[in-house]
């Protein structure tokens, strides 16, 4: 064990920034993972279409009356098939990504790690940002880190997402009360600090005294 105190901070931005400065990418921004959802949109348009053209009418409820029984329209069933093997190839990506960056974290043998209770289910009502924490996967990386700092038994302090990371000056404390989401810099008009957001949050995570 190091003895270090790290703190996590959970975004959209990044995926994770680490008190120590490192920095992990937010990987539904890669190349590959922006090509597979291209191609996904490509597949649902085209499905959507042999289930249109197989429509004879609609009842009164507006649901469709079909020409063949969908059981039996092999191109489609076909189609639903490419469907369902690129979210599994999306779903693959995430999974090894997140396990990928919480074994490096979990390795680096600190004393402790800090995250914040977030309240995911409640973000995920905003209609701006649901697709985007869904594809962040924030409580499986949760799981993942909580799971391997038992497997090398180091102690995972979880934060009430009341405590306000993102406000606080890292370096002396002052709480900046008018901070808005959209401030990505961290400017403190006590010490004069200027940090990322995200990483001033990180710190005081870090620093989060029980």
């Amino acid at each position: 064990m190091t003895g270090e105190s790290i703190g996590i901070d959970l975004g959209i931005k990044n995926l994770a920034v680490v008190s120590t400065g490192k920095v992990y990418k937010n990987i539904n921004k890669t190349k590959k993972v922006k090509q597979l959802e291209k191609r996904l949109k490509r597949e649902k348009r085209k499905v959507s279409r042999k289930l249109e053209g197989n429509i004879e009418k609609r009842d009164s409820s507006h649901r469709p009356i079909w020409k063949r029984p969908l059981r039996e329209c092999k191109n489609i069933e076909r189609q639903n098939q490419k469907i369902r093997s690129i979210y599994k190839k999306l779903t693959d990506i995430r999974n090894n990504y997140l396990h990928q960056i919480t074994r490096e974290i979990v390795k680096t043998k600190p004393s402790r790690i800090v995250m914040e209770n977030l309240n995911v289910s409640g973000v995920m009502k905003n209609r701006h940002l649901s697709k985007a924490i869904a594809e962040q996967k924030f409580y499986e990386f949760k799981r993942q880190i909580k799971y391997k700092c038992e497997m090398y038994d180091i102690n995972f302090v979880e934060v009430g997402r009341f405590y306000a990371s993102s406000k606080i000056c890292s370096q002396c404390g002052h709480k900046k009360a008018d901070l808005k989401l959209s401030d990505r810099i961290y400017r403190c008009c006590e010490c004069g600090l200027v940090i990322d957001r995200d990483l001033n949050a990180a710190i005081n995570l870090a620093n989060y005294k029980i």
